[in-house]
């Protein structure tokens, strides 16, 4: 049998192991910053528009108010080639109005197969494709699929094809959750709940097996509105008689069977679309407008809105005037503490709202707010600094976005005025808390908890331990004092009778129109309109301000890391080692994360929520 080398060559083996890979490490970060240094040298490689091209507009993802995750997430997404699809309305929007005034631009190719997003954001976009129209240039979309939202896009097309294959599908809106009641009761555990609002409908999913009657009318009466806009809206742009949406949706099976079940007939014969035609037909069609592009003589020259924007902007970079109107996003859950973009964190956006605050340039401010709610103590962390913001002398604009309801409400209460769009969802003023316990689930197991405090409500939150009487007291007063601070804040920052509000409150959720019917909001308009209202309320005269949004930025190491990631990769260096790609297994725990995210959020101090599952599909 081989002998074992002795124990100090295996050590001095192991050091210079170690040493070894250390010493391989420093070569290739030296290597990294040689890179890094010599493509900084080099310059940016910046696209270039050609003088005559088509403007791809193929958004892939969710349409978004603020895009989720922390820069630095987002910037090695972007050099690793693993982005997280997402769509930041603003971006897409600019792209298109530019195109609109660029002589180079010709025609848009629409494709809005993967695109996703709520009637406020689909109508941001739908208004610049008609803008682009409006310029003189056509909009042609083309799709093998086309979902309810990529439909309202396309339908502001010229003319809108589809793949022979393909299918226009217009469900409707419906609202529909998990109940888990009975898998609670199964698994013994003690769901406790404590609320104020007859309406207040969060806590249902743990405490029923079933929607409540009231649940079910303030949805349906959501969806009714979302639903006669979106049908109104797309007859309008594709000049269909009154009433032909809902038919269709309704007698589709009937329908369908004139054309002998094919999906792409039915849109055809009904005016959904005005051609059936495959990719290799649209290139064609493309080439004769714009020609062929340059690297590749089977298509059109063309040019992806991103890149398109990412061009005009290095042309033309914005210089940021004296005054400025700030727009500080709120999108999300609420939470306590700090949170990355996608969450509202309340020290996170209170800083960002500081920022504001402390800047001399900054007249005024508006709070675009995407928002269901979430923790009421946050929610107040951010009250108080749009508070302070006031009292430095600058206006606060509420800017509502899909869903600003609960929570959301909360931080857009105090603002000097409140701007709703049409298919906001507000409201669901109400206050609740949940905490589950474990004691029965544990007794099945043969586990107990038993001891000794020196006061009755030792160890009382403990969740191996039911809660006594005497607690559940203390909860449900916390919780109503929640919701007493709740309504009277409203009242006193609107200028409203308290019953007033207890009247519309109760956890009701309202449609923009009908929230400023009930005084809730001030006016109908889109952050545009908000940002105008800031700016006359700072008395800053018209063109003469800019208009900054505030995100979270860079520290300086992730700024050096990633100059040093994207010059190795345009020197062509693979760095995707460095970050090993999402199997399908990492997806699916993507997922699960998700999840656990929304159950990560409910860490209110005070264990008292201001939440709302109020957003429709």
């Amino acid at each position: 049998m081989a002998q074992k080398p002795n124990i100090f060559i295996r050590i001095l083996s192991f050091l210079w192991t170690g040493v070894n890979g250390l010493r391989k490490l420093l070569h290739l970060v030296l290597l990294l910053m040689i890179f890094s240094v010599v493509i900084s040298v080099m310059g940016s490689d910046v696209p270039t528009v050609p003088k005559k091209t088509a403007l791809v507009v193929a958004p892939s993802g969710a349409l978004t108010e603020q895009l989720a995750g922390t820069p630095f997430d987002g910037a090695i997404g972007e050099v690793t080639g693993e982005k997280v699809p997402q769509i930041l309305v603003r971006d897409l929007v600019e792209a298109i109005d530019l195109a609109a005034e660029d002589d180079a631009v010709k025609i848009m190719y629409l494709r809005t197969d993967g695109v996703g997003g709520d009637m406020t954001k689909l109508r941001k976009v739908a208004a610049a494709i008609r803008r682009f129209r409006d310029s003189g240039k056509q909009v042609i979309a083309f799709g093998a699929y086309y979902s309810q939202g990529g439909y309202y896009l396309a339908a502001q097309a010229d003319e809108v094809l589809l793949e022979p294959n393909g299918a226009v599908i217009i469900e409707g809106y419906g609202a529909y959750r998990n109940y888990y009641a009975e898998a609670i009761e199964k698994l013994s555990i003690s769901w406790n709940v404590f609320k104020v609002g007859t309406h207040k409908s969060f806590v249902e999913p743990y405490t029923r097996n079933d929607m409540s009657e009231e649940d079910k009318g303030q949805r349906l009466a959501l969806m009714d509105a979302l639903w006669t806009n979106y049908k109104n809206e797309v007859e309008a742009a594709r000049g269909l008689d009154a009433g032909t949406i809902q038919r269709l949706a309704d007698d589709v099976d009937i329908e369908l069977e004139k054309v002998n079940g094919n999906l792409a007939d039915f849109a055809l014969e009904n005016g959904l679309v005005d051609g059936l035609a495959t990719a290799t037909d649209v290139r064609k069609r493309f080439i004769e407008v714009v020609g062929e592009d340059e690297d590749d003589e089977t298509t059109f020259a063309q040019f992806g809105f991103s890149r398109y924007l990412e061009a005009k902007r290095a042309v033309n970079p914005k210089v940021e005037k004296d005054e400025v109107v700030a727009v500080v996003v709120a999108s999300g859950s609420i939470v306590d503490g700090s949170a990355p973009p996608g969450q509202i964190g309340g020290d996170s956006t209170a800083r960002l709202l500081r920022k504001a605050r402390s800047d001399e340039n900054v007249k005024a401010v508006v709070l675009r707010v995407d928002s269901g709610g979430g923790s009421a103590f946050a929610s107040d962390v951010i009250l108080q600094e749009i508070k302070n913001i006031q009292a430095a002398g600058k206006p606060v604009i509420a800017s509502m976005g899909y869903v600003a309801a609960s929570g959301g409400y909360w931080i857009s209460m105090a603002a000097d005025q409140i701007v709703a769009q049409e298919n906001t969802i507000t409201g669901s003023i109400g206050i609740l808390g949940m905490i589950p316990t474990f004691e029965r689930s544990l007794a099945r197991l043969g586990i107990y908890t038993d001891g000794v405090g020196t006061t009755d409500v030792a160890g009382a939150l403990r969740p191996d331990r039911a809660l006594t009487p005497e607690v559940r007291s203390v909860l449900q007063q916390n919780i109503e004092s929640g919701y007493r601070d709740f309504v009277s804040g409203v009242a006193d920052n609107r200028g409203m009778d308290y019953d007033a509000v207890d009247a519309v409150a109760q956890g009701q959720v309202w449609i923009g129109p009908t929230a400023l019917e009930h005084g809730l909001v001030d006016t109908i308009g889109d952050l545009e309109d908000a940002i105008e209202i800031a700016a006359e309320s700072a008395s800053l005269d018209a063109d003469a301000y800019s208009v900054r949004f505030i995100e979270p930025t860079l520290s300086s190491e992730e700024q050096f890391l990633l100059n040093l990631l994207g010059g190795t990769a345009k020197m062509g260096v693979d760095i995707t080692p460095l970050f090993p790609r999402r199997d399908g297994l990492a997806m699916i725990a993507d997922m699960v994360d998700a999840g656990l995210l929304e159950i990560a959020s409910y860490n209110d101090p005070m264990h008292r929520y201001a939440k709302c599952f109020c957003r429709i599909p």
